[in-house]
């Protein structure tokens, strides 16, 4: 809130109360840090004097007093859902990119910050998320468990309380699953959810929601139906001039900058854009994570050869008779755009209409890139938000969000449930239900077994026997990707061999190199035996 406080100063008022204020602050640091993190570490260094200068303004600019808005009612509904919150944000988080790519992208950005050409070593790096770098600079002794998801859906409930919009209750037992990582697909769909409000609501500050749609999209790309909404909304409803884009473009830039500084091109994983960069990724490298994408499509129920084979009638009929719970997500997504699309048409209202044709938009990129459900999972939130927010009021959102929490909860607690009736939802094989130590303390792994390797002038550390490198010391590489570079013929290598914040490339091998490469290679076939 202080930082909220130095931002509205700045830019102006995204929207009156406490959650303005943290959503402007939560904005505000991102980009700094994102600036920060180019120079230095996101370390203690960064995070003290953060907290300092944002509890200053607090206390100087008495933002407590804002608290006293809520009345007991709606203390109790608040201090309930939050400790619903905090015990879902307790639970052993499950989700794999947790370990392969939210803990390895933090721990490069508090050690190191971002470096130059970081997908060379791990492609996943490339992204480094404006969410993870928000999530790195508390990592070090505000948030050592990486709760920030826990911390946001808690700001999602003040916004709730604050705006009397009772139909958000209904989505906050579903988002408990994403509350254990900091995965961005949560504050996506959170500050979605809320910006949309604020547009339905009247809002027309248009530079500062113009603004945060493109941070939503700078935290994950997917989510580009966002700023095209915000963008056609001050076109044709708003009538906003230029002028009022022009933090959204900045931010906007600053996130083709970063892309192209980590991965080598402004968007990620798209090499789209090409400026001729010494490291950007081997062509051989985005070509085979173009063809796990589309088999990610597929569920991995069919090789990228046999896709290759389709006709236009298999791709479609394929993708929607895919063997478990995945077809019947693809079904009900095309089923539910369909429905909005006639919803829209007989409503006939010009916000729908544009709300339409953003989805429709995403929705069609989506499809063309690489069709997986969790890249449209948003899109059944925006649906059912727009079709029934006037229908949910405060009773009926709060005995839905009381019977979804006790159902989500008791998923967490004994996920055998899950394992035996939906075995086809993978990520319910890997929760580990409920612990009595997580009363007291969030339950985290520890996984310190590593080998450590040389390859040309890289030093590098491998996980030992197990497929992640989240405890690994950095710098780390996964097994997965050492398999694709020496396949290859390449390794990553060091700019400067004395000075990792130079940077990596990736070189072809010399023999000598290929024979320690693999080297490593064997060490990892005999580690799996």
């Amino acid at each position: 809130m202080g930082w909220g406080k130095i931002m509205e100063n700045i830019w102006g008022i995204l929207f009156q109360g406490i959650t303005g204020k943290i959503l402007s602050g939560i904005l505000g640091i991102s980009l700094i840090w994102t600036i920060v993190s180019f120079f230095t570490p996101l370390n203690i260094n960064v995070e003290v004097p953060s907290i300092l200068l944002g509890l200053f303004f607090f206390f100087k600019n008495k933002l407590y007093q804002e608290f006293h808005q809520f009345s007991k009612k709606d203390f109790t509904v608040l201090s309930v859902i939050s400790l619903t919150i905090i015990f879902a944000g307790s639970f052993y988080p499950y989700i794999l990119d947790h370990f392969g790519y939210y803990i390895p992208t933090l721990k490069w950005l508090t050690e190191y910050g971002l470096i130059k050409g970081i997908s060379n070593v791990d492609l996943t790096l490339g992204q480094m998320s404006l969410w993870h770098i928000f999530q790195a600079g508390f990592s070090n002794f505000s948030d050592p468990f990486l709760r920030i998801n826990t911390v946001l859906l808690i700001i999602y409930t003040f916004y709730i309380i604050e705006r009397k919009n009772w139909i958000h209750l209904c989505f906050l037992p579903v988002l408990l699953l994403f509350s254990q990582s900091p995965s961005p697909d949560l504050p996506v769909i959170v500050f979605s959810l809320i910006i949309l409000n604020e547009l339905i609501a009247g809002n027309k500050n248009t530079i500062i929601l113009f603004a945060f749609s493109i941070f939503v999209f700078a935290i994950k790309p997917t989510m580009i139906w966002l700023p095209i909404l915000v963008f056609l909304v001050s076109l044709f409803i708003f009538k906003s001039n230029f002028k009022q884009l022009l933090l959204g473009v900045a931010i906007l830039f600053l996130f083709f900058v970063k892309n192209i500084w980590t991965f080598g091109y402004p968007v990620f994983p798209i090499a789209i854009g090409d400026l001729g960069l010494s490291w950007k990724p081997n062509p051989e490298v985005l070509k085979t994570s173009s063809q796990f994408a589309v088999m990610k499509t597929y569920d991995m129920q069919y090789t990228y050869e046999e896709i290759q084979k389709f006709s236009t009638a298999d791709y479609i009929r394929n993708w929607f008779s895919l063997v478990g719970i995945k077809s019947k997500i693809n079904i009900l997504f095309v089923l539910s755009l369909i429905i909005f699309s006639v919803f829209a048409w007989i409503k006939k209202k010009k916000l729908i209409t544009l709300i339409c044709i953003s989805l429709l938009i995403k929705s069609i990129l989506i499809l063309a890139f690489s069709a997986q459900y969790r890249f449209f999972i948003d899109v059944f939130f925006v649906i059912f938000f727009v079709m029934f927010h006037e229908y949910f009021d405060k009773k009926k959102s709060i005995v839905v969000f009381s019977a979804l929490s006790l159902f989500f909860i008791s998923i967490l607690s004994f996920p055998r449930v899950i394992q035996k009736y939906i075995p086809s939802f993978r990520v319910g094989s890997f929760m580990n239900g409920l612990k009595k130590e997580q009363i007291l303390k969030p339950s985290t792994y520890e996984y310190q077994q590593f080998d450590t390797f040389k390859v040309g002038n890289l030093q590098f550390n491998v996980s030992h026997n197990y497929p992640y490198s989240f405890e690994t010391p950095i710098p780390a590489v996964t097994p997965f990707y050492i398999v694709d570079d020496v396949k290859a013929d390449i390794f990553p290598q060091l700019l400067d061999k004395n000075d990792i914040k130079k940077g990596f490339i990736w070189k072809k091998m010399t023999s000598e190199e290929k024979k320690e490469a693999q080297k490593v290679i064997n060490n990892i076939k005999n580690t799996d035996k």
